[in-house]
């Protein structure tokens, strides 16, 4: 890996263009009324907070798509300009169960569930491939894992990059179920199998 960034110049000003162009279009009348409204600021600010936090969990997230990618905390500091224990103190810990789509359940009457561990971004879709012929499907996922729950029929499994947008909606007309807010930067869907097809 480059010691350099491994963005272009034109692509670092996009990326801060888009952030800026999403905080000051998502509130209806945001950008006009700082012409002439005070409280627009309070607005404004209001707005960039939204944008700081998410970009806050996308950022974290990331970290943990580039190591459940397999690369080394050293790596990942470099990129992010700090040491390796740095990165690593500031990531490692405050991740570890972030994004479970749902809790597990307990008593004796609750659906079976395992976790399906040391997964990556190469082999996670095999996984659940696999899991999904033996009748298991996702409910809750994380860095490098995913929660399955048993059923008495087949199920399939995809993701697809953020943002999804109108293909969400498709994918919900064909049958697709959402688990989850999803994590950066995938969504994952799941879908039962008609025995017929």
């Amino acid at each position: 890996m480059s010691d350099g960034p491994l963005l272009h110049p034109v692509e670092m000003d996009r990326i801060r263009e888009g952030i800026a162009a999403a905080v000051l279009g998502a509130p209806d009348g945001l950008a006009e009324s700082l012409e002439h409204d005070a409280h627009g600021y309070l607005r404004l600010l209001d707005a960039s907070r939204v944008g700081a936090e998410e970009a806050s969990r996308l950022l974290r997230e990331a970290v943990q798509g580039a190591r459940a990618a397999g690369h080394s905390w050293d790596t990942v500091g470099r990129v992010l300009g700090v040491s390796r224990q740095a990165a690593q103190q500031r990531f490692a810990d405050k991740t570890a169960g972030a994004g479970s789509a749902a809790p597990l359940a307990g008593g004796p009457d609750a659906p079976k569930r395992r976790t399906l561990g040391g997964l990556t971004a190469f082999n996670e879709m095999a996984a659940l491939e696999e899991a999904g012929r033996d009748g298991w499907h996702v409910v809750g996922y994380g860095p490098f894992f995913h929660e399955v729950e048993a059923s008495d029929h087949p199920w399939e499994h995809c993701r697809i990059a953020l943002p999804s947008g109108p293909r969400h909606r498709r994918m919900e007309s064909e049958g697709w179920i959402p688990v989850g807010a999803g994590w950066f930067p995938w969504r994952y869907y799941k879908r039962p199998v008609n025995p017929g097809t």
